[in-house]
């Protein structure tokens, strides 16, 4: 056969050959593709609002597996396990001929393995398909592997693989598991020490443990820097001043903030690998801190529980189901922060609010504390002592419960359960009963997050807040009425404000109630400033009593110690509204010194039969109202009581609106000077009173 033939022949059977082989890799790589899928299979993690880990859950087989990518890892750690591991791991294709022709030889002309040729590739295969034996075919099988990963995947996918699998020891796996566990924070600035530690570990995670075996980590970690040093990837300076730097001493555990958010979370997505939550790390962990410091001083079988919230967004920053959720003793797995519990006096601010919106109360109106009878029901203050005639604002500050029965019997207690729905906050009565007197003492069931939430519509004055769960209820402003006008809630945060912290506290600058519910079951506080809410409940699970406990003195202290540890304080309660004033009760109009009753709670006189009267302003007034941008005058909020609706306001004889039901509204004076106010019923009657406008 000619020579040309022959090497026809030849290229033919070669080409046919390779094909064939080619075919027959490309059949057996479609037929035994490598574990990739399940090799994604990581720790479900709660993160906070700005991305930082709150909490991890081990794998279904208990592991500890973060996942893990370049970005997340110090880049002069990329580097130093390139160095290390796989020089040519950009340029090979997953399986290095160099260093397995270098192992090779060495293997023969030492009679032993002297080095390694694996690739990051290959180590990568043999962490997500794990063989017990060590023989050639598993190494065969570990390179086909190798081979197929470079296939499908990029080099930096490669790489994520092995930073989310390289063994740390224990149930450690992945770079980022393994720098919170031995240094306490995420890979992404390390030293060049913590580097070259974290590189050595894996090839014996075991016999390197720096707690266990810090020589081994030590040595191990030298062979990292000389290696990267000869790389060119430190400088000497640099691999002589970590060669010298401490070792860790102990594993750390894993961050484990906001434990039954956390939980919340997993059940409402346990599929998903990271939940973003609302919660800011470091407000969580003060929290925390607080609520473990604060349970220390209480009956072991007693719980505690914070929320805190942004006032003008509804975000939850921070909560605190149970001081710590492993304590069997306290029930601590209950997340009490969503329980139903009786409120004690903490709704008082509303009934009060409610009061002074309808112009039936100003702050110095005296209102009686003595014993009453309101059609059998019986109130009594929580000392057994009653004060006599005192103030609106006393009664509030000293949080008497007759003064607050009487307010809330001339107010009505369906209007203040109506009230409570404009932030969306519905309390549950008792079975098959009506909304009674009993609601201002804490004859309901309230949530903590929902007490939180009816005080932010008290520190949001212009819009009530839904709070969000924390993780996929969004927060959100309702479409709904302010809770109560300007002037009603300036009126509660003045009193509230000027109420004494407990002995001891930190001064916080918030307005505050606390509450004690009935047989000493539940102790509450809630305080808030301009921007932030932050409720405190103090109690039994199980709802049996606590014998001694009270919202001011149990509750309180941890609501300011909580404030002040939050790092959110500083933020001051809005400016009064125009108009705004502390009227003495000698300056008060004559309807509204005292806040009369019978001797069954009920108002003496029914509105109805009773002609129309300005109560705010008061005759013969000097207002100085402040002015906006523009330099218009801000207006000027006008109340009145009595009379039968509509009602029409005139000012100096020109109306100023369209008639309306409400017994409050505003008026924008034009300029300074004397000005005649009126209001007309749908009787007839008016009423007037002159006051002088001053700039």
């Amino acid at each position: 056969m000619p020579t040309w033939r022959a090497l026809t022949v030849g290229s033919a059977m070669t080409v046919s050959v390779t094909v064939t082989a080619l075919f027959a890799l490309d059949t057996a790589d479609r037929l035994y593709p490598p574990p990739i899928g399940p090799a994604r299979l990581v720790s479900t993690e709660i993160l906070d609002r700005n991305g930082e880990l709150l909490r991890a859950f081990a794998t279904s087989d208990g592991l500890w597996r973060l996942k893990t990518t370049t970005e997340d890892v110090d880049p002069a750690l990329i580097r130093m396990l390139l160095a290390y591991e796989d020089r040519r791991f950009e340029s090979h294709a997953g399986v290095d001929p160099l260093a397995l022709g270098r192992a090779a030889w060495q293997l023969l002309t030492n009679g032993r393995i002297v080095s390694g040729a694996s690739t990051l590739s290959m180590q990568v295969a043999r962490l997500i398909e794990p063989r017990r034996e060590r023989s050639v075919t598993a190494k065969l099988i570990q390179i086909a592997r190798a081979l197929q990963l470079e296939r499908r995947l990029s080099k930096q996918q490669i790489l994520d693989l092995y930073l989310t699998h390289a063994p740390y020891g224990g149930n450690l796996e992945g770079v980022r598991a393994a720098s919170l566990a031995w240094f306490g924070k995420e890979p992404k600035r390390l030293t060049t020490a913590e580097a070259a530690l974290l590189v050595a570990l894996p090839q014996l995670p075991e016999r390197r443990r720096p707690d266990r075996f810090p020589d081994q980590a030590l040595q191990a970690r030298a062979r990292v820097l000389d290696r990267a040093a000869e790389a060119k990837v430190l400088e000497q300076s640099e691999v002589a001043l970590a060669a010298n730097a401490e070792l860790p001493r102990q594993r750390r555990q894993l961050p484990a903030f906001a434990a039954h958010l956390a939980e919340a979370a997993r059940r409402k997505a346990p599929q998903a690998e990271t939940h973003q939550t609302t919660i800011l790390r470091p407000v969580q962990a003060k929290l925390e801190q607080v609520a473990v410091e604060a349970v220390r001083e209480l009956d072991p079988k007693v719980s505690l529980a914070l929320l805190m919230a942004d006032a003008t967004t509804g975000e939850i920053v921070a909560e605190v189901g149970a001081a710590n959720y492993f304590d069997a003793s306290r029930s601590g797995w209950i997340d009490m922060t969503r329980a139903q519990r009786s409120p004690g006096s903490t709704l008082k601010p509303f009934i009060y609010g409610l009061a002074f919106e309808q112009g039936l109360v100003a702050q110095e109106t005296i209102v009686e504390d003595r014993p009453a009878d309101f059609f059998g029901y019986r109130p009594k203050n929580f000392d057994m002592h009653y004060q006599g005639d005192v103030s609106i604002r006393q009664a509030l500050q000293l949080s008497l419960n007759v003064p607050a029965v009487r307010l809330l019997d001339g107010i009505g207690p369906s209007r203040l359960m109506v009230r409570m729905r404009r932030a969306e906050v519905r309390p549950v009565l008792p079975p098959n009963e009506a909304p009674g007197l009993a609601i201002a003492l804490g004859g309901v069931g309230i949530t903590l997050k929902d007490l939180v939430q009816l005080y932010a519509g008290l520190a949001n004055r212009n819009q009530p807040v839904q709070l969000g769960d924390g993780i996929r209820e969004q927060p959100a402003l309702l479409e709904n009425q302010p809770l109560f006008e300007p002037m009603a809630a300036w009126n509660i945060a003045d009193i509230l404000g000027a109420v004494l912290p407990p002995a001891g506290s930190p001064p916080a600058g918030i307005a505050y109630k606390t509450g004690t519910s009935y047989g000493y079951r539940d102790a509450w506080s809630v305080g808030y400033d301009g921007k932030y809410v932050l409720g405190v409940w103090i109690g039994r699970p199980d709802n049996a009593a606590v014998p001694g406990i009270s919202g001011y003195a149990t509750a309180a202290p941890v609501l300011f110690e909580a404030f002040a540890k939050s790092g959110l304080t500083g933020t001051a309660l809005p400016r009064a509204p125009g108009g705004a004033a502390h009227l003495a009760q000698s300056d008060l109009p004559v309807s509204l010194r005292r806040f009369s009753t019978g001797t069954n709670g009920l108002v003496v006189t029914s509105t109805r039969e009773r002609p129309p009267q300005i109560v705010y302003p008061p005759e013969g007034a000097q207002i100085e109202l402040g002015r906006d941008a523009s330099g218009a005058f801000l207006p000027l909020i006008v109340k009145m009581q009595a009379g039968r609706a509509p009602f029409r306001w005139l000012a100096n004889g020109k109306p100023m609106e369209t008639s309306t039901r409400r017994r409050t509204g505003e008026w924008q004076p034009q300029g300074t000077g004397q000005s005649t106010l009126t209001v007309i019923d749908a009787d007839g009657r008016a009423a007037s009173v002159n006051i002088f406008i001053r700039s």
